[in-house]
């Protein structure tokens, strides 16, 4: 992924929700990558931050650098082995917020649109029935309000699979882009709001010595 100006947000730092002796979890802000980019000027990212408290700090999972909320990072490979079996095994609670364009089909239901990459344009994403990988997403309508005459939905996400941008595509496919989104929205969408209106609220997952379920919510600031 090649980003033009990448100027992370600095305050704050580094928000840790969470720490034990097997993982730690952040709230990552809209901006941050999750991981370092190629380029050494991509470095900053949440995964460096904490490598400079923690040094073995492992990868887990990721969140598009423009989607804020809940990441899980393991401290040793042992925890980290255990957490990837449970996102192999979907044993892993994700939830989204997400503010969108336009009214959904219904109050609640669920996406099933198999996706690809889109490569001459990638790191875009897209629904190819025939091609793609499975992937489904469920959705809830929370609110909807108007701005400046529009329709605004805001609406949990649950994804049941883990595609690469799958929430972003599955609301475009809908004709509901997510405000912000400088990939799938259309352009009124995409000036509607300031950053990607897509955060990570809910993360839920089996703590890797105690086998003890842990959840935890961080409110979005859309």
């Amino acid at each position: 992924m090649t980003l033009l100006t990448y100027n992370p947000p600095q305050h704050p730092f580094l928000d840790i929700v969470y720490r034990d002796d097997d993982v730690v979890v952040i709230n990552k802000p809209s901006g941050l990558l999750s991981v370092p980019g190629k380029d050494p000027a991509h470095r900053d990212s949440s995964w460096a931050r904490l490598a400079w408290v923690f040094p073995d700090i492992r990868v887990v999972h990721r969140l598009d650098m423009a989607t804020s909320g809940l990441l899980v990072f393991a401290l040793h490979k042992t925890a980290q082995a255990h957490l990837q079996r449970q996102f192999e095994q979907r044993r892993i609670y994700k939830r989204y917020l997400a503010e969108v364009w336009g009214a959904l089909p219904a109050m609640a239901g669920a996406i099933d649109l198999a996706m690809r990459c889109d490569w001459p344009n990638r790191p875009r994403q897209m629904v190819d029935l025939s091609l793609g990988k499975p992937a489904l997403t469920f959705y809830r309508v929370l609110a909807q309000r108007q701005q400046q005459q529009q329709l605004i939905s805001r609406v949990e996400l649950e994804p049941f699979t883990g595609r690469s941008h799958q929430l972003r595509v599955h609301m475009q496919a809908l004709g509901t882009p997510i405000l912000g989104d400088k990939f799938y929205a259309h352009e009124q969408a995409y000036a509607a709001a300031e950053r990607l209106f897509l955060h990570a609220q809910q993360l839920g997952f089996f703590q890797p010595s105690s086998q003890q379920w842990l959840s935890f919510t961080a409110p979005a600031d859309f």
